[in-house]
Parts: C-alpha cells; sequence; structure tokens
C-alpha cells in the first residue's frame, strides 16, 4: 500500500510538473516583421533581453511587410512590426490593428559593382541614380515581394518615371525573396540594389558590391509596431503582446536599440512615441 501512494504521488508530482511545464511555455506571443529586424540581427540582440525582463518567448515569422500585415489580418500573429508607414496606417484605419507606435528608423541605401558601369556613385539623389540605372540597362535585382523596401523601391521607379513592369526579366530581375537572399542574388549578378542599411551591415557576402547612394532624405526608412485588433481576432495575446511593444517604446528597450552595433556601427535609431498613431 505504500509503495502504491509513493508511485501516486510521484505521478502527480510529474503529472504537475508537465501542466506547468505547458503553461511556462505557453507565454510567448507570435511577432509577424519585416524581413531586416530579422536578417540584420536585431531580434539575435533584442529578444533575449526582452524575455529575460517579462519570462515572455517571442515566435518571430520574418517576411515582406505585406506579408506581415496580411498575417496580421488573418490573426496568426499578436504583434506587427515593419517599416511602411503609409500601408500601416491603412491597415490601422480598416480596423486590424488598435494603434500604431514609431519605434526606430534607418535609411535605405542603394549598393551595386564597385566598377558602377551606371555612374551613380555618390550621388545624393536617389531619383536621377534610378533614372541612370535605368538609361543603361544595367541588372536591377528588386526583391519584388510587397515588402517596405520593394514599395519604397517601387515608388522611387514611379518617382523617376520609369516603367519597371515593361522591364521585368529584362535588366529588372525580380527575386520574390527577402533582403538577404536579394543581396546574395545582387552579388552574384553584380546587380543594383535597394536595401535597407541595417541588413547591409550585417550582411558579409558582399563580394563587388559597395554602397554607392546614399544621403537622400527620400531614403529616410520608419519602423513601426502595432498590436493585431482582439476585436477582430479574439485569440490575440493582448496582456504579452502589448507588453512587448511598451518595452520596445520604454527607455529600456530604446536604450537596447540604440547599443545595437556592428564593426562599431549602429543599425538602427530610436525614435518612440509614446501616443501612437
Amino acid at each position: 500500500m505504500r509503495r502504491s501512494f509513493q508511485r501516486l504521488a510521484a505521478t502527480a508530482v510529474i503529472l504537475v510538473g508537465m501542466v506547468g511545464g505547458a503553461a511556462a511555455a505557453d507565454k510567448f506571443i507570435t511577432v509577424a516583421s519585416t524581413t531586416s529586424t530579422e536578417h540584420s540581427g536585431l531580434f539575435n540582440y533584442l529578444l533575449p533581453k526582452f524575455k529575460a525582463k517579462t519570462g515572455i518567448d517571442v515566435h518571430v515569422i520574418a517576411q515582406g511587410t505585406g506579408q506581415a500585415l496580411d498575417t496580421g489580418k488573418r490573426g496568426d500573429a499578436d504583434v506587427v512590426f515593419v517599416h511602411a508607414p503609409a500601408a500601416e496606417q491603412k491597415w490601422i484605419a480598416e480596423g486590424w490593428g488598435v494603434k500604431r507606435y514609431k519605434v526606430m528608423y534607418n535609411d535605405f541605401v542603394v549598393v551595386g559593382p564597385k566598377s558602377d558601369p551606371a555612374g551613380v556613385k555618390g550621388m545624393k539623389d536617389v531619383i536621377g541614380a534610378f533614372k541612370k540605372i535605368a538609361a543603361s540597362k544595367q541588372p536591377f535585382a528588386s526583391r519584388g515581394d510587397d515588402s517596405g523596401t520593394n514599395k519604397k523601391e517601387l515608388q522611387l521607379w514611379k518617382d523617376a518615371a520609369i516603367d519597371v513592369k515593361k522591364a521585368s526579366g529584362t535588366w529588372y530581375r525580380e527575386t520574390g525573396s527577402g533582403m538577404g537572399p536579394t543581396l546574395n542574388i545582387s552579388a552574384a549578378m553584380n546587380a543594383y540594389t535597394l536595401t535597407d542599411r541595417g541588413t547591409w551591415l550585417y550582411f558579409k557576402n558582399r563580394r563587388d558590391l559597395d554602397i554607392l547612394v546614399e544621403g537622400d532624405k527620400n531614403l529616410f526608412n520608419q519602423y513601426g509596431v502595432a498590436l493585431v485588433n482582439p476585436a477582430r481576432h479574439p485569440n490575440v495575446k493582448v496582456k504579452e503582446g502589448q507588453a512587448f511593444i511598451d518595452w520596445l517604446i520604454s527607455p529600456e528597450g530604446q536604450k537596447v536599440i540604440s547599443e545595437y552595433k556592428i564593426n562599431g556601427q549602429q543599425l538602427f535609431y530610436p525614435d518612440a512615441e509614446k501616443s501612437g498613431s
């Protein structure tokens, strides 16, 4: 009888431990985010610090901004963290998200072969540079994935009055990939491309590529974060998701973002506004 009781007690302890472990494992959120926050290494640096502070795990779905917003629309994420302000504001206005908060910024740069056959090196006018690349018919690798970077790139082509749809498959190549893979393709092709600076600084396989165009105000790159609307999707983990947002825009989270550097170069600059938009 005593041994039976001991076995039952031991089984009870194991079951309690399993339940407790399952409860602990459930303390996570899913964040749909642009590939640049993943491919720049920012999340590898930032998320362990958030977990140490809150005990909340963050599962990241890294995809283009358009896809990330669609993931939020479907209720397959608790938070979106992206970089296409106009698309984000439209998404909020349509009721898919609760409130958008600015988190940080950096900039886009045009990279290309050091030999620079299009002759754009040192230009501060990105639209003028795009016109020269098109006129010279030098290969240009576009992400073509509805990401924030792709949206910016297409706007620049529009502003340059260049119809890249007509050029698709010739000098203009759409990779349908994230920023890291697109940079790999650009390096292999000696092609020009538009990239966020954070991913570029993290990128190792540069081969003959270099930054050729930077410093234009049109290359500003703002990141924002928002909670998916629980009124649309009751499964959204409101408390944990908002805790992540609050930490990102807090002095502590902003400090962590500012401290992330590669070879002494800062990748992102915090600019949180706690009122949201």
